[in-house]
């Protein structure tokens, strides 16, 4: 599954998981994230965390049809305020995809998997 742009010159397929992986990098690199988690719930109360190549686990993009919404799964640290850092992955994953795709998002949902504890 892909989404379509149309653009001037003509119309650009791009792949469901192309835009899940920008999206996840764009996260990863936001303070006070973790990592990502696999969307599946939790097993014995401990989250995994998933390696760049796996981040299309941890997204999930949906279109609607004009419109398209992301979800995704984080890990974030510990002592962090969860609201700030959702609101920041939000903002950068947004940011993003629109610079590098040209991809207008009309919502990312964030979902808390997990705290770590960092070892200082």
């Amino acid at each position: 599954m892909s989404i379509e742009l149309k653009t001037n010159f003509g119309q650009i397929d791009i792949s469901i998981d192309v835009i899940a992986t920008i999206a996840g990098g764009a996260a990863v690199d936001c303070y006070g994230i973790v990592g990502m988690a696999s969307k599946k719930q939790l097993k014995d109360g401990i989250a995994e965390i998933l390696r760049k190549e796996n981040f299309t686990k941890g997204v999930i993009v949906r279109q609607d049809e004009d419109s398209v919404h992301i979800d995704m799964y984080i890990i974030v640290s510990y002592g962090t305020k969860i609201s700030e850092i959702a609101h920041n992955v939000q903002s950068k994953v947004k940011y993003t995809l629109d610079k590098t795709v040209g991809l207008s998002v009309d919502s990312v949902n964030i979902f808390v998997q997990g705290v770590r504890v960092t070892n200082p």
